[in-house]
């Protein structure tokens, strides 16, 4: 058995236009997996499925908005008519918005919520009737260092977060009896897009570089293997954890003294 193999997998992935989502897709891509790419702009997931085309992966688009939870079952509906199944839902796409707590409205609350939470949700549960069906399926929700932290400013995204580790061990308990294996990646400070109010001011940037262990931040490629790793074999006993993939930051507070 190839443990790290996705050959003949079918995946589908949320937010896979840029970023993480993007750099986990092309892994599965590259591991064999036949990777359904999702968000909202077809043109920008046209791009992004021609980049992995390149490399030679097999890849296919689905363009849906996650907070339209009638989209977000049509997408799945027309994943399963193309390609007969879905093997692995990775649960990527998120925004997170800053404010101080006061200034903040319901409104950017809804808004996280329904995309970080109520999508992977909603996803999980229409991916997860047919799996129960076959007796096999992976279900990999992206969470975040502040899955287990708080952080100031970010009132929203950190509930959602938290909210999606509780979601992801419930589905470990409930589906892991029908062969369906629930876990989740708690990425840390990676540069991505998302990152940006804090990438874009240099000396914040090196703030939060001094305090992770490994001294530098991460690069979206790097959450390719721990992708594969979940999706595949290798992790074939795993289910309901949270993987933290963060250079140590939720677990090792390091300083450098130049810093502090």
């Amino acid at each position: 058995m190839k443990l790290f193999s996705l050959e003949g997998q079918i995946a589908l992935v949320t937010g896979a236009s840029r970023g993480l989502g993007f750099a986990m897709a092309s892994a599965l891509a590259s591991a064999g997996a036949t990777v359904i790419l999702c968000a909202r702009s077809r043109t920008s997931l046209e791009a992004a499925a021609e980049s992995i085309r390149k490399t030679g992966g097999d890849v296919d688009i689905e363009p849906f908005d996650l907070t339209d939870q009638n989209a977000i079952r049509n997408g799945v509906r027309n994943v399963l008519a193309r390609h007969g199944r879905i093997d692995v839902l990775l649960n990527n796409a998120g925004i997170c918005e800053w404010s101080d707590f006061l200034q903040s409205t319901v409104d950017m609350w809804q808004r996280t919520m329904d995309t970080n939470v109520t999508a992977a949700y909603l996803l999980a549960q229409e991916v997860a009737r047919p799996m129960i069906e076959r007796g096999h399926g992976r279900i990999i929700n992206v969470g975040s260092y502040v899955s287990v932290l708080g952080r100031e400013k970010l009132q929203a995204y950190v509930a959602s977060k938290h909210a999606v580790a509780g979601l992801t061990k419930s589905l470990g308990a409930e589906l892991g009896r029908h062969g369906i294996r629930c876990n989740g990646i708690c990425p840390g400070y990676f540069l991505t897009d998302m990152a940006e109010p804090v990438t874009s001011n240099p000396q914040m940037k090196e703030i939060v570089r001094s305090h992770i262990s490994v001294g530098r931040w991460g690069n979206p490629e790097e959450l390719g293997g721990v992708a594969v790793f979940l999706a595949s074999e290798a992790s074939s006993y795993m289910n309901g954890q949270m993987l933290m993939v963060d250079g140590g930051v939720s677990e090792i507070l390091s300083f450098s003294m130049s810093v502090v």
